[in-house]
């Protein structure tokens, strides 16, 4: 057997000579993490910074349910997926063209051909995902007058806007009623509004647009390079010092009455109900739930970074003998405990980033969108860091937005380069796969930012790919049950409880599809 990791080109007596043994003590296990710590650093700059706040702004608390669930559900099929990586030393797109359904002999199936559209819609979000880091730079360091200025307006309306917010959750709990204190709040809210109403609008500038290509140039020098290691090394520990701060800020506004997530905020974000008269909440959550946690794309991608780190190679060729069986439930051991590792961590952050955006953004109806994303984002940090507020946000804002830029054009470079070769319209030897791989990886990046600069709306740009993520699931749920069905070894399969959950995800994943294409339809 060849492996298909496009990466590596042993051949088959390398791959035996290079077999491990699977480490078995838990500290051994965890150092053998890494494809779904990969795909958490991916996560976070798309699914939970911008479009689990951008929900909790428009849905408040009720849909906690909902973004809890979507974290949780999709890791079960995505087990499936690296069990058949292990088990046939085969890429996602290889299993993928093995699903039963209309197929062209040689040139792929339904499941790859849809693919293609998901991909595009996926290199319109990391264009949102570029903007976003340009909009995080164009903020800390403008590069024209007419971006300083912008920056003066956006700052000084969006802290009027959170002062009458406040103000206005003061008055409504009652505090200073009947006396004079009551008649101040009157006249600071009716001057606040009357000053937002009169402050001369700012137009956005391009500075934005100038960094994100500064930035999608770099990107793609250090791919083609190959030298993204230490960055990818350093990104994570950037999102995960982020994450902290994350928790730590939704910790500390409990101190503030006007912005605690209180018990009936989170008893009614787990009551199982829709939100009351917003369809457009509905609509934003269900484009969230396909890229919040693992969605399609990382689904896609988590069997490549598995073969990356060696899991089919380290179990060896398929083979009836016992020693292959204990390598492959060994490594399937260390599978399973670097796709829950992993999400618990971002399971965290997705929790701790919808209550922010609840609690603030929610309360203050700002909706992060346009060129004001980021400093919308910016927000939820000022009642606990005030003046700090800023630069902590804009530091972890560009960390998590930047690792997800990188890792997801690396992770692209990887899929469409041997889903060409799956297509049969390129060379499937290794050679020519890590061409096309060094190759793509430079043009990626700037496709993305060419998607920005023709359509500046990171949020909408984000949910975009939502959308056809969520109608990709139930296509990837049925291919987990495929890989679980046909192409498990009997000697490593799972128990009827793993099964049953199975086919709870599955089912979970068609309804998201379904509701999603009801909802994109607006039926």
């Amino acid at each position: 057997m060849t492996s298909s990791d496009p990466t590596h080109d042993a051949s088959a007596a390398d791959d035996v000579k290079l077999t491990e043994a699977p480490p078995t003590a838990i500290g051994g296990i965890l150092r053998r993490l890494g494809p779904g710590l990969i795909v958490a650093g991916s996560i976070v700059g798309s699914g939970e910074l911008i479009a689990t706040t951008k929900t909790g702004a428009e849905a408040g608390f009720w849909l906690l349910w909902l973004i809890l669930i979507g974290c949780v559900i999709k890791v079960f099929c995505q087990v499936e997926f690296g069990r058949y990586s292990i088990v046939t030393g085969n890429s996602t797109m290889t299993g993928l063209a093995e699903v039963p359904g209309p197929r062209i002999t040689g040139r792929g199936n339904w499941l790859v051909w849809y693919w293609f559209l998901m991909w595009f819609a996926s290199i319109g979000q990391l264009g949102g995902i570029v903007g976003g880091v340009g909009q995080a730079l164009s903020i800390s360091l403008p590069l024209t007058q007419q971006g300083r200025e912008f920056n003066e307006y956006v700052d000084r309306t969006t802290e009027l806007k959170v002062s009458k917010a406040e103000l206005t959750l003061i008055q409504s709990r009652g505090e200073g009623a009947n006396d004079v204190r009551s008649a101040e709040l009157n006249t600071t809210i009716a001057r606040i509004t009357d000053e937002l109403a009169n402050t001369p609008e700012v137009t956005s500038s391009l500075d934005d647009r100038i960094w994100a290509v500064i930035i999608a140039v770099i990107t793609a020098v250090i791919l083609v390079m190959g030298h993204y290691g230490f960055i990818q090394n350093f990104s994570t520990l950037m999102v995960c010092g982020f994450t902290l701060i994350t928790i730590v800020n939704l910790a500390f506004l409990q101190a503030n009455a006007s912005w605690a997530v209180t018990l009936q905020d989170i008893v009614r974000g787990m009551s199982f109900r829709l939100p009351p008269e917003s369809k457009t909440a509905v609509a934003t959550a269900l484009a969230t739930f396909g890229i919040i946690g693992v969605g399609a794309s990382e689904l896609v991608t988590y069997p490549y970074w598995c073969l990356e780190k060696g899991y089919a190679r380290f179990t060896g060729p398929r083979e009836d003998s016992p020693q292959w069986a204990d390598r492959a439930r060994g490594w399937m051991r260390v599978m399973r405990w670097d796709a829950w590792c992993s999400m618990v961590v971002y399971t965290f952050a997705t929790i701790a980033f919808y209550l922010l955006g609840a609690a603030i953004l929610g309360r203050t109806q700002l909706n992060p969108e346009k060129s004001e994303m980021i400093r919308t984002l910016a927000v939820m940090y000022e009642p606990v860091f005030t003046e700090s507020a800023s630069v902590l946000f804009l530091f972890g804002a560009f960390a998590v937005l930047y690792s997800t830029y990188f890792v997801a054009n690396a992770s692209h470079a990887r899929v469409f380069s041997d889903t060409l070769g799956v297509l049969g319209v390129a060379s499937k030897e290794t050679p020519a796969i890590r061409k096309r791989v060094r190759i793509l990886s430079g043009f990626f990046p700037l496709l993305c930012v060419a998607m920005y600069l023709y359509f500046p709306n990171p949020a909408k740009l984000v949910l975009i790919s939502g959308v056809m993520q969520g109608i990709m699931l139930p296509m990837l749920a049925g291919a987990g049950l495929f890989f679980r069905y046909k192409r498990c070894d009997s000697r490593i399969t799972p128990g009827m409880v793993w099964d049953a959950f199975l086919w709870i995800s599955a089912i979970g994943m068609l309804v998201t599809g379904l509701w999603t294409v009801w909802s994109a339809l607006g039926l």
